[in-house]
């Protein structure tokens, strides 16, 4: 069950403050405690309607959806991967592949936390009537509920900071309940996953392009920020990537932050050299948290400047008034799949 996601569904369900005063009277004591109790009463009501929602198998608008259940792996916790094929898919046609991550948000509103999704689907068909973009399926990867952040916070960069810069990066997190103990990555398990148990199985189950200029990654806020450690980490695997919303400050602040420092010092150090046939894509908006990623893009994208990147290898783009969330993405949507999908 999501309860990562359930924690952000409606703010008066978070952790009601009860002050001093309050606890000196027995009365309102009670009362404060039975209204705190009926809080998390409906919390709980909240998370398990989310978790039915969940467990239904998507309905696409186009396509089918194909869900190997609790995928198991060797290097991360079991989760569901739900596989979009498009309508015409064919045995004896190759597809490129793309890899996106928060694999329940993408495909049908009416089974995921928000009642809000990508239109994956609906995106790529419309593509496809255009007949510019290579003909592809989707592997949705879900995300692990509690263990989210720890999958998709890129590791590498983190483990480069001083003790003192991760104690502080834990005591963020556990100000925002994304932990309630320490915090460590583990993202090179989760794209190890992905590269050595994941992509052979696909690649064996279906029928597909195998090599790096036809397999995509992509994903949105701390999904853009594993997407873009992706493409770095695994070049020859991953030729293109799209990082929507790209959650650099990785906590929830920027004051005092130590890791947009972090990722750049990585970007300097493992960005890929441009080369034919891969591609990187970026973009954000300026409202609510996406109003926090423009001062540490404008770094990232000198970096790609300074790496000889050109239009036809990346893309970076701003989005005025571009809030948050699903319903933000799927209205830009079809930019990324474009230029990643392109023939």
């Amino acid at each position: 069950m999501n309860f990562y996601r359930c924690f952000f569904l409606t703010p008066i369900f978070m952790w009601p403050h009860v002050s001093t005063a309050t606890c000196l009277k027995p009365v309102n004591y009670i009362k404060s405690y039975t209204r705190k109790f009926l809080r998390y009463g409906l919390l709980v009501l909240v998370c398990i309607e989310v978790s039915k929602a969940q467990d239904t198998l998507p309905i696409p608008s186009s396509g089918t959806v194909k869900r190997f259940e609790n995928f198991a792996s060797k290097y991360v916790a079991a989760r569901n991967v739900d596989v979009w094929l498009p309508a015409d898919y064919q045995v004896g046609r190759k597809y490129a592949v793309l890899y996106m991550h928060d694999g329940q948000m993408l495909y049908d509103s009416t089974t995921t936390w928000n009642r809000q999704e990508w239109g994956v689907d609906e995106t790529i068909e419309q593509l496809r009537k255009n007949k510019t973009t290579k003909p592809c399926i989707v592997v949705g990867i879900w995300n692990s509920g509690q263990g989210r952040h720890a999958d998709y916070f890129p590791q590498k960069p983190f483990e480069a900071l001083s003790s003192s810069q991760k104690q502080f990066v834990v005591e963020q997190l556990q100000k925002m309940e994304r932990t309630d103990k320490g915090f460590q990555p583990v993202s090179d398990n989760y794209l190890r996953f992905i590269v050595e148990e994941l992509k052979p199985f696909i690649d064996r189950t279906f029928s597909t392009h195998k090599n790096a200029e036809n397999t995509f990654i992509a994903g949105s806020s701390m999904g853009g920020l594993i997407s873009m450690y992706a493409f770095c980490e695994y070049p020859q695997v991953f030729g293109r990537a799209a990082c929507l919303s790209t959650h650099w400050p990785g906590i929830f602040s920027l004051e005092n932050n130590p890791i947009p420092d972090a990722f750049i010092n990585y970007l300097n150090t493992h960005l890929p050299p441009s080369q034919s046939g891969h591609k990187l894509y970026f973009d954000y908006g300026t409202a609510t948290l996406d109003a926090l990623y423009e001062p540490t893009q404008l770094r990232i994208d000198t970096i790609l400047r300074s790496k000889n990147y050109q239009a036809k290898h990346w893309k970076t783009l701003r989005f005025e008034g571009a809030e948050h969330s699903e319903k933000a993405w799927r209205t830009r949507l079809a930019i990324p799949f474009a230029f990643l999908l392109q023939n």
